[in-house]
């Protein structure tokens, strides 16, 4: 069998953690970015032939931007497989595939949180592969692409869409919970009750996901990152899009947004990432 040659577009937290688990795997990697350490190796990505697509999306006052992933599907070899590591709105994986047929993309969001990506990388919790057609070629890079990954507990394969969505389920639980534990933190702070017992307590209840139960993190209050606040803002606007009717969602969503921007401001947390995101007027509201 020939030996699978593997290329990572992007050498962020993503692409470098899961780059740094093939290299320890021994595969035969090729690492590009626009860093001069990776630039010299452009040309070989075409050679690859399985290509992880691991660039940034970010959501804009302007909407959802893709246009980082086409330009590292563009870079990929006829007859290639890419796979898109990066978040995308539901449907963007389909549309891409439609507009670069010479190659197989998949979408296989990741989990990594940014203090912890190599071990994350390395001890997956869940491994997805969405495929935008049910074609032999899609159904034969899936599983390959499953057979190369790190093993994890849960593997799915499923259309691209149900992907893409599985990673905002991700990062909006991630998020709710932020606001939520934040809410109840401030009304212990009102009645003049130690927080310290609380924070025992949810830690030991297996019924509450308490991974993001501390309201106080990074020195800062609110739902940051470079994850959070732009994939929950795309989130809520394509939901606006589909929903016109349901001003209850949308109220809700739009409130969720509105509470997390306030926490952040009020602690002056990755004010520069919520500018980015909303501009300037949302914030001064």
């Amino acid at each position: 069998m020939k030996k699978v040659q593997i290329g990572f577009i992007g050498q962020g937290y993503v692409g470098g953690s899961y780059a740094n688990n093939f290299e320890r795997r021994k595969f035969d990697v090729v690492r590009y970015s626009l860093e001069p350490k990776y630039r010299v190796n452009k040309e070989r990505i075409k050679d690859c032939d399985v290509v992880f697509v691991c660039v940034p999306t970010p959501t804009t006052p302007r909407g959802f931007d893709a246009r980082i992933v086409e330009e590292g599907l563009s870079q990929v070899g006829r007859g290639k497989i890419a796979v898109i590591k990066s978040t995308l709105q539901p449907g963007i994986t389909r549309r891409l595939q439609k507009k670069f047929r010479h190659i197989t993309v998949l979408c296989s969001p990741e989990f990594l949180s940014v203090a912890t990506a190599q071990r994350d990388t390395d001890h997956p919790f869940s491994s997805i592969v969405g495929m935008p057609e049910r074609r032999p070629r899609h159904i034969a890079a899936a599983k390959l692409i499953h057979s190369l990954l790190p093993k994890a507990d849960f593997s799915l394969t499923c259309s691209s869409e149900e992907a893409e969505l599985i990673k905002y389920a991700h990062n909006f639980s991630g998020y709710t919970q932020i606001i939520a534990f934040n809410i109840i933190y401030d009304l212990g702070r009102r009645l003049g009750v130690d927080w310290k017992p609380i924070a025992r307590a949810i830690a030991a209840d297996p019924l509450i996901p308490n991974r993001y139960a501390n309201p106080v993190h990074k020195k800062g209050r609110g739902a940051g990152g470079g994850c959070f606040i732009k994939d929950v803002a795309s989130l809520a606007r394509l939901y606006d899009r589909l929903y016109i009717k349901d001003k209850k969602g949308r109220a809700f969503l739009r409130a969720l947004e509105d509470k997390n921007i306030d926490l952040l401001l009020s602690t002056n947390k990755d004010r520069d990432l919520l500018k980015g995101v909303y501009g300037a007027t949302r914030l001064k509201k």
